[in-house]
């Protein structure tokens, strides 16, 4: 056998097309894993040179059967030994953000059709590749046209949980509510919008329910109203107090013992904690009057937690409670923020680093 030690010129394409015909002789008689051991790149070269014609026409008329489906590859389902990394239970697989309209009931007994954002979720034991996550949308869909409440969302739930054969499920569908307010002072009306979501969560067999509402509002710094008023008071200098907009994020679990909690009634028991609601429609009486219920209200951010846990705890259609509140200041270039928990459903020892982040309402 001769063996070449030293290549004194550049091989034509004759001399490749040689060592090429050489390398598949010998993988003839090779085993894969000979020929992975070579070279892995060593199977697409040697590849039969005449490839397959296939069709580049998309085929309108080809109508996927029962039998065609069933051939088709499922890798998602696969065995566990196509599981990547370590083998461990997931707590949450599914999908974020797919849309539809979904109709929701409203306090007076009307509906109303909101564009809603869902999320759905599963857990994943340690010993399964992966979920069909479109069967999460369809499951969903199959309840869609129905008017929303919790039990249909269990419905849902019920449904996917089951297609995907999963112990623990979660939905979470996003909505914007319109309500109608009044104005202050000169009896105009307009529609405030509120940033609501509906959580079902089912953890080792049991379902709590809850409702997430964020409450916009403006906050007067007690400090500086008192400043204020001493620099008129003592040197005759006029002088204003600072307020901002800020955000509450009120999450409570809902009391299947009680009565219904619309979403109306989240949104009373805010404006009583804190009545210095955002405004929006605003004649001159109105600012002015706007501007009194701010004097009459001010409130650190400890005070709005501590107002709007005094309202919960008084509501016996609320049970476990989390309150998460920010003070965009006008006065320092960074927030004051507060978080009050009740009960174990929302006790957490650590903080989503971007969750105040999310705190910020544009207008």
């Amino acid at each position: 056998m001769n063996i070449v030690t030293e290549m004194s010129e550049t091989p034509d394409r004759s001399a490749a097309e040689a060592a090429l015909a050489t390398l598949r002789a010998w993988a003839d008689t090779a085993t894969p894993a000979e020929i992975a051991a070579l070279d892995p790149a060593m199977a697409r070269m040697l590849a039969p040179a005449e490839y397959p014609a296939l069709s580049r026409a998309y085929p309108e008329d080809f109508t996927a059967g029962d039998n065609y489906r069933a051939s088709l590859p499922d890798l998602q389902n696969g065995p566990s030994s196509l599981i990547r990394g370590a083998q461990q239970l997931i707590q949450h697989v599914g999908i974020s953000n797919f849309r539809l309209p979904i109709r929701y009931r409203s306090r007076e007994g009307g509906d109303l059709r909101l564009e809603t954002s869902v999320t759905g979720s599963v857990s994943l034991d340690a010993e399964k590749k992966g979920i069909n996550m479109s069967r999460i949308m369809r499951s969903f869909y199959r309840h869609a046209e129905a008017t929303f409440s919790f039990e249909v969302i269990e419905a849902a739930l019920d449904d996917y949980k089951a297609d995907l054969e999963s112990l623990d499920a979660r939905i979470q569908m996003r909505f914007s509510f319109p309500m109608k307010i009044g104005s202050l002072r000169s009896g105009l009306t307009g529609y405030q919008y509120y940033d609501i979501a509906l959580e079902l969560v089912e953890q080792d067999g049991q379902r709590k329910k809850i409702v997430h509402l964020d409450y916009v509002y403006s906050s007067t710094c007690p400090c500086s109203l008192e400043l204020s008023e001493h620099a008129r008071e003592t040197r005759g200098q006029l002088a204003t107090p600072h307020s901002q907009r800020s955000v509450a994020r009120i999450s409570v679990e809902t009391n299947d013992a009680g009565d219904c909690l619309w979403f109306e009634d989240l949104i009373e028991i805010c404006r009583r904690a804190v009545p210095t609601e955002t405004q929006v429609m605003v004649k001159r009486e109105d600012e002015q009057a706007f501007a009194e219920l701010n004097a009459a209200n001010p409130i650190f951010v400890e005070d709005a937690a501590r107002l709007f846990c005094e309202q919960l705890l008084a509501d016996g259609r609320v049970g476990d409670f989390r309150i998460v509140a920010s003070h965009q200041e006008s006065l320092h270039s960074h927030d004051a923020i507060s978080v009050l928990t009740q009960g174990d459903t929302f006790a957490a020892q650590s903080i989503d680093p971007k969750m105040f982040n999310t705190l910020f309402h544009v207008g």
